[in-house]
């Protein structure tokens, strides 16, 4: 695709950058004609660009490196994960962010360098604590004072002594969605300063023969489109790092700031760039170390959705038509809340194209509906669209993250296939699952 095909191609900062035209004049990714791709894997069908997951870690490396050298990007697995996918991200430079066994067992399984993992969550397993440290993760992000016996008892069974991090909650919203704001003192997540919990967590961490205490976590939430409360925690921050240094005496050798940086969903949406995440980040954290007398920190950063998100997209195909005169027309596809649940649990919007017509004029106003059995299940209110026809396919971009992550077999639906596309060629990376699938884990 050209420059002035990529300027006026619809939804273009939404799709993948390798979004354009096939030879017969239909949506094509990564230079595969997305007909041809459903003719042979089905739908829905989660199609993942290479190009662009190559050009977000390169980005996200490259901008944070720019600003502050000493910058390590951890990808989160919780966006999307399977073994094929994390040794892709792996080659391409990243660690990983996980938060639970079964992300660390994946990690393993894909043979990842577990020493580049660090494991995250609120209430971890003794099983998981101990698969973490016997697998020799990097880092143990602690989030609660119980932790700190747990981890100990873990790395003190396994004859090792465990590097850890504790993740402050340093009381700054990050102006998201109230189910994924996580830096407020409200929420289940991290050891707040102003309470003392995290001075606490620090004290017995220093106190365990078998941790190390390395550092300090935030996680503001997600998606962040503003950069000032990235300021404001990073300041925060810098103020207790100072003031543990002050009164007891503890460095702290590294910082992450959380990742949550956002991609845009709409047309209208424009998310920071990378390079001003990284200014706002690494800017502030240069500007209060010096300010305090602390040596600058190694920095970690852990982006997901905008690793990903952008490189999805999910095709559907149109099936029935419903018109109620005078409130609303619903036009339903093949997936739904099943593969998407984020509509109905967040309110989430989305934009959608029609692959076979990518230019097609839009001629009404209609509702994408699912096809599960909730009324809830539909996955764009109110979008002007071509008039769809039964059978078509519909594609919605911006859908690399977080979908895949939260499906359901609801309904006992087939959770879809999944292929990544590049220069011109296509890998299954998931097959689409069976009744065989469904029925695996039953006995008797």
């Amino acid at each position: 695709m050209t420059q002035t095909q990529a300027a006026t191609f619809p939804l273009s900062h939404l799709l993948p950058m390798t979004a354009g035209l096939s030879p017969s004049g239909r949506l094509a990714i990564g230079g595969c004609d997305t007909l041809d791709l459903v003719r042979e894997y089905g739908t829905p069908l989660y199609v993942y660009d290479m190009e662009t997951i190559r050009q977000q870690c390169a980005l996200a490396l490259g901008s944070f490196r720019a600003e502050h050298a000493d910058t390590d990007v951890l990808y989160a697995s919780k966006a999307f994960l399977n073994r094929p996918f994390a040794r892709i991200v792996a080659d391409l430079g990243l660690g990983f962010d996980a938060v639970s066994g079964g992300e660390i067992a994946v990690l393993g399984a894909a043979g990842v360098d577990m020493g580049t993992v660090y494991f995250h969550g609120n209430n971890k397993g003794l099983d998981e604590l101990a698969l973490a440290v016997a697998s020799g993760v990097g880092r143990i992000v602690i989030d609660n004072l119980l932790e700190v016996a747990l981890v100990e008892a873990a790395a003190r069974e396994a004859g090792v002594t465990q590097g850890v991090l504790i993740r402050v909650s340093p009381g700054v919203d990050g102006h998201t969605h109230e189910k994924t704001t996580t830096g407020i003192l409200d929420t289940k997540f991290g050891l707040p300063i102003v309470t003392g919990a995290a001075e606490a967590a620090i004290k017995a961490i220093v106190d365990a023969p078998h941790l190390e205490f390395r550092g300090l976590h935030m996680h503001l939430g997600s998606p962040i489109f503003e950069l000032e409360p990235y300021v404001a925690g990073v300041e925060v921050m810098a103020e207790f790092i100072a003031d543990m240094r002050d009164r007891l005496g503890v460095e702290v050798h590294e910082f992450s700031p959380g990742g949550g940086f956002a991609v845009a969903y709409l047309g209208e949406q424009e998310p920071p760039a990378w390079s001003a995440y990284a200014q706002a980040i690494c800017g502030t954290l240069k500007r209060e170390a010096d300010a305090r007398g602390f040596a600058l920190p190694h920095v970690t950063i852990e982006p997901g959705r905008s690793i990903v998100g952008r490189a999805g997209v999910a095709i559907y195909t149109v099936g029935a038509r419903k018109e109620v005169p005078g409130i609303r027309t619903f036009v339903s596809v093949d997936g739904g809340m099943a593969d998407n649940i984020r509509p109905a649990m967040y309110g989430s919007k989305y934009e959608a194209i029609t692959a076979e017509r990518p230019f097609a004029a839009a001629e009404e106003l209609v509702s994408v509906a699912g096809k599960y059995c909730e009324s809830g299940d539909v996955l764009i209110r109110d979008i002007r669209l071509p008039r769809l026809q039964a059978g078509e396919l519909l594609a919605i971009p911006a859908a690399g993250a977080y979908q895949l992550a939260m499906s359901s077999n609801y309904n006992l639906a087939y959770k879809p296939a999944v292929v990544l596309v590049d220069n011109g060629s296509a890998r299954l990376i998931r097959r689409r699952e069976t009744a065989d699938d469904l029925m695996a884990l039953d006995i008797g």
